[in-house]
């Protein structure tokens, strides 16, 4: 009995330990840019989002991540996480976002009209 109980917590440990892991790299490479926080959102380093990396959906753009899906709202710029299936709207793209990672233009490119 005891080492069924052991290989549970074994197991249970390992898994939380791979979600860990993927939440890590999927929040990570949501935004790998640094500074210009402020506007005019100069000096920016880093490599902006590439918007014709990820997948088209009926409201706009995803990005699949290993345990966590980036989603983002064509028209609205709104921006979900989607983990397990649950979605959970975040917020909307800031300032910064919009002058560094051109949503806009990548939104239109794809048969979007932007409102944000």
């Amino acid at each position: 009995m005891k080492t069924v109980i052991n290989i549970f917590a074994i197991t249970g440990v390992s898994l939380v330990l791979l979600i860990a892991i993927g939440l890590y790299f999927d929040i990570k490479e949501m935004d790998r840019t640094e500074g210009g926080y402020e506007a005019p959102f100069v000096g920016v380093t880093g490599q902006p989002i590439d918007w014709d990396s990820m997948d088209l959906s009926r409201t706009g753009l995803v990005r699949r991540g290993y345990v966590l899906d980036f989603l983002v709202n064509g028209t609205t710029g709104m921006i979900s996480l989607e983990m397990f299936g649950i979605r959970f709207e975040a917020r909307k793209l800031s300032e910064r976002a919009i002058a560094v990672h051109k949503p806009r233009e990548a939104f239109i490119h794809r048969g979007f009209k932007p409102q944000f």
